[in-house]
Parts: structure tokens; sequence; C-alpha cells
């Protein structure tokens, strides 16, 4: 018996001194080089929001913020490198709206967006804006579904990358209109454009920054933007629920997180030092200029419910569009 009560007292002790030392980590987070993965390659919007807020986050956390560049797969290779990485908030993605469509596109993803990671904050969103060549007859938005409703499955549009938010954008612009437009694939967006520039392919879902200047230009016709509301970049152009498709919203957005069983308090820094950041002046500006709307969550939970939301909408797109996994 009195082993046995020795043993449990040892393990007390043991375990107290455990949480303890957790517990003095947490509070003096961060000691050492945070790591921010960018899962993709060095010069799209991912990496260029990494490299905007690190500088800055490396300011009020105390500790040097480094972005490390690993892509491949979609952005899996990343994404998954930071679901496995230990939950110390020494290693922290920064995510991409396509973390919630992957699952319902990609049958080899070894990692789950709700149950495998710790949300912090969207930073930026970036909408999608729907052109097409001079040459279609339709005007608006209204008169663009009466033409594919005529002639279904006879328009074609371009996206740059299978499963791709400007592919699963148009997906849902489609289904939620009832119409029958036939995807075109491209390798990237930039060899997408110009095969909608020549007409060939004469509807495309494309960033503003890179579509605007042929919109005006008069080579491309603006049809709207994927947001909720008008974009700050292109206030003049209506969104697509005003166009026609009430209820339509569909953005592109960036967003920090760490490795799910990452302690509450150190998320809760996290989360603190990000609004500061957003909140910047010289930050807003930087995102601005590269077209996208600089925002952040309220809380962590807002954007874990925004992330299980997303998961779920685009599943049923690709079910109402039939795309297989692949």
């Amino acid at each position: 018996m009195g082993a046995v009560l020795h043993w449990y007292r040892t393990a007390a002790v043991s375990l107290l001194a455990v949480q303890l030392t957790v517990a003095h980590a947490q509070e003096s987070y961060p000691t050492r080089l945070i790591r921010l993965i960018v899962p993709s390659s060095p010069g799209g919007g991912t990496d260029t929001s990494a490299r905007i807020i690190a500088p800055r986050l490396s300011e009020l956390l105390g500790q040097q913020v480094v972005v490390e560049n690993r892509a491949g797969a979609a952005a899996m290779i990343g994404t998954e490198a930071v679901a496995k990485a230990p939950p110390d908030g020494y290693t922290l993605l920064m995510g991409q709206s396509t973390m919630t469509i992957v699952p319902s596109t990609y049958k080899s993803i070894r990692f789950d967006p709700v149950r495998d990671f710790a949300p912090i904050s969207m930073v930026v969103v970036v909408p999608q804006l729907l052109v097409g060549h001079v040459s279609l007859p339709p005007r608006n938005v209204q008169e663009l579904i009466a033409l594919a409703k005529a002639r279904p499955g006879q328009l074609d549009y371009a996206a740059g990358g299978f499963g791709g938010n400007p592919h699963m954008s148009m997906e849902l612009f489609l289904s939620m209109a009832g119409i029958k437009i036939t995807y075109v694939p491209f390798k990237s967006g930039n060899a997408g454009i110009m095969e909608a520039l020549s007409g060939r392919v004469p509807l495309m879902m494309s960033n503003p920054l890179v579509s605007l200047p042929h919109v005006k230009a008069g080579r491309f016709r603006a049809y709207g933007v994927t947001s909720a509301r008008r974009a700050n970049a292109v206030p003049e152009i209506p969104t697509l629920a005003e166009g026609g498709v009430p209820g339509y919203e569909a953005v592109q957005w960036f967003s920090v997180l760490a490795p799910a069983g990452t302690p509450r308090e150190i998320v809760a820094r996290l989360h603190r030092d990000l609004l500061h950041v957003m909140q910047d002046e010289e930050t807003k500006k930087r995102f601005s200029a590269d077209g996208g709307e600089p925002t952040f969550s309220t809380t962590p939970e807002e954007f874990s419910a925004l992330i299980r939301a997303e998961v779920a909408k685009w599943a049923k797109v690709a079910k109402a569009a039939n795309i297989e996994r692949q």
C-alpha cells in the first residue's frame, strides 16, 4: 500500500512539474525563431501575404518570423507539413482557401482542414472577376445567363488549375445560376488569360489586377466580382450577386494557422498580435496595392467556423459539378 501511495505521489509531482514547465513555456512564448510555412512557390498571393505580415509580426513577438516556401501538390505538401509539426507555436501555416477545397477534389490528401489545425485569423481576401471577350453578345450577367441557357455547354471558360479558387468559383456560379458552361483547364491563370484574350475561350475567372487592365483597354468585358460586396480595387464593377445571382459569394482568402493542439494561450497571443498587424495602415496599403481586401477574424473560433462552412460549401459544389477527385 505504501509503495502504491509513493508511486501516486511521485506521479503527481512529475505531472505537476510537466504542467508548470508547459505553463512557463506558454508564458514566455516565443523564445526562438518561428517558421511561417508558405505551401506555394515564391511570388504568388500566399507568399506575398506572408512576406507582408512576417516583418511586423516579428517586431510584435520579439522573435524573427521566417517565411519558408514548401510548394507542391496543390499546396498540400506544405500544408501537411504544418499539420504534422509540433503544436508549440514555432511552426505556422500561411493558409489559403484551397485547403478547404482539396478534400473534395483530391483523393490523396493527408490532412483534415478542420481537425488538424488551430485557426488563428484570416488576414486578407481576394475577389475574382468574371470577364468575357468583347465579341460575346451579353453585356451583363443576366444576358450571359440567358445565352448560356439557350446554348447549354456550348460556351467555354478558362481557369488556371484544377480545383483552384477560380475553377470552383465559376462552378459555384454555374450551379447557382442553373447553367452549363464548359471548363477548359490551364496550368496557370496567365496561360488561360491569353486564350481568353484571343477569344478562343471567351470567358474567364481571374484576379482583378490581372484582368482589369484588359477591361480598361476594351479587350474584356467585366461581368462582376465574386465577393459579397463590391471590391475596393474595382468599386465601379457590380458583384455577381447584384448582377442576377442573389447570395453568390466566393473569394480567395489567406490566413495564419497553427497545428491542432497548440496551447490556447499561444493561439490567443498570435491572434492578438495579428490583429495589430492587420490594423497597421502601411500593412493595409500594401495588401490593397496587390488587389486584396485586408481583414481579420474577430476570434479564432470565428475563423474555425468559417473553415467548417467552406469545407461543406465546396463539397456541395464539387458534387453538383460532378467533379471527380484526382
